[in-house]
């Protein structure tokens, strides 16, 4: 046989290799970048985690993960991306009012370690064709991660529902929050209900993965987080409503379900919003924090570029703000890259014609611009960055070769 019969006719489909699927190593990279957001301080677990172990931990994954992002990525092949482009950015703000060392060297820390996530973000741009690899990849990490959390819950009840949290759930096995938990089984339930939607896993993962993610969620007490996944599914459905049959009659059968409910159980409803307080227009202390940070003297250039990244937090208590937080760390430069980089992803999203994957990518932004008023994290390496990148993900055009 000749070589000439072995070699494939030259075609236009031919001209370009396929998109090669993304490697299998993925889970690996994207696993160690949600540790690395995990955090290191929480609630009491069975097993004592020194807090400096902890730290050794989370801000270990994310080096280990640049490092796995480029083995995989040995050529630098890299996708543009205005998102990330817009995160470099904030990047570069960050480590020039980290600079002035107002917050300690513990700051240049923090910004290193933004730098090494936002630079693994970039070498995963590869494989950003096959958005789905990249959706089920985020799903099975959260997953394991609210495993456990159950886990940590059946074992010790008392333990991972402690009278210090009134009684809400935190991680028993790693130091996982309450508002953590709501964030991750938020993020489970939405992706997972979205790609039933779109036909892209069975009925039953929404009985085994979404329902129980639904129902730590619940025991979280985490208000953001529950009205963040029904504000994005909202907006998402609605998306999908014009081209989608299951998506209108899921859309309507929920509204008739929820409206049923409220009548019916308004005040358990209102009971559980309440947490036992009596006055929700504080949001659980959080306005005085807010005030005495807007009211703090700042010098012009502490307005501009801020103070540097810190642990968030403002006279020893934390802001949970996002927009507060970059404003105090970054100043009106990372207010304006945030404010930039959200209205582009939503700018996009709203341009895409209807499709399974922008109604995802609405569902990723909306719930993150609902969290972002009272969570902090749009600043800094976060889960919400990552959910915001999957969105960024999903709005890049799709090339051969990706999962449809």
């Amino acid at each position: 046989m000749s070589i000439a019969a072995d070699r494939p006719a030259v075609t236009p489909t031919t001209l370009e290799d396929p998109a090669p699927p993304a490697p299998k190593l993925l889970w690996l990279v994207w696993g160690l970048l949600v540790i690395n957001t995990l955090g290191s301080q929480g609630a009491i677990t069975l097993l004592p985690i020194p807090r400096p172990v902890a730290q050794m931990v989370t801000m270990g994954a994310v080096d280990a993960a640049f490092v796995f992002a480029l083995l995989l990525n040995p050529k630098l092949r890299l996708r543009p991306s205005a998102y990330l482009l817009l995160l470099s950015f904030l990047v570069v703000v960050s480590v020039v009012s980290s600079l002035q060392l107002e917050s300690g060297y513990g700051a240049l820390f923090r910004c290193f370690r933004y730098a090494v996530f936002v630079a693994t973000l970039w070498l995963l741009t590869a494989w950003w064709h096959d958005w789905l690899a990249f959706i089920r990849t985020h799903i099975k990490v959260l997953t394991a991660v609210l495993a456990t959390v159950a886990a940590g819950l059946v074992i010790s009840p008392g333990m991972a529902m402690p009278d210090l949290y009134g009684g809400r759930l935190v991680g028993a096995i790693w130091p996982l929050t309450p508002p953590q938990i709501g964030l991750y089984s938020a993020s489970v339930v939405g992706l997972v209900i979205m790609l039933w939607l779109g036909k892209h896993t069975p009925r039953s993962s929404v009985f085994v993965i979404a329902l129980p993610a639904l129902a730590l969620l619940l025991l979280s007490h985490t208000r953001t987080a529950l009205l963040g996944l029904v504000g994005g599914l909202v907006v998402a459905m609605l998306s999908m409503v014009a081209t989608s049959t299951r998506a209108r009659k899921v859309f309507t059968t929920a509204l008739l379900v929820s409206t049923t409910v409220g009548l019916l159980a308004g005040a358990a409803i209102q009971t559980w919003f309440a947490r036992g307080q009596t006055d929700l227009t504080e949001l659980t202390g959080r306005q005085k924090v807010w005030d005495g940070l807007l009211a703090a003297p700042r010098t012009l250039s502490e307005k501009i570029f801020g103070i540097g990244l810190t642990n968030k937090s403002f006279g020893g208590l934390p802001i949970d703000s996002s927009w507060l937080a970059v404003y105090w760390e970054q100043g009106y430069l990372g207010l304006a890259l945030v404010a930039a980089f959200l209205l582009t992803l939503l700018g996009v999203a709203i341009l895409r014609p209807p499709s399974e994957t922008r109604a995802i990518a609405l569902f990723l932004i909306v719930y993150s611009v609902i969290a972002s008023y009272t969570e902090a994290g749009l600043g800094d390496a976060s889960p919400y960055l990552l959910n915001l990148c999957l969105a960024a993900v999903l709005l890049t055009s799709v090339r051969p070769g990706a999962s449809t």
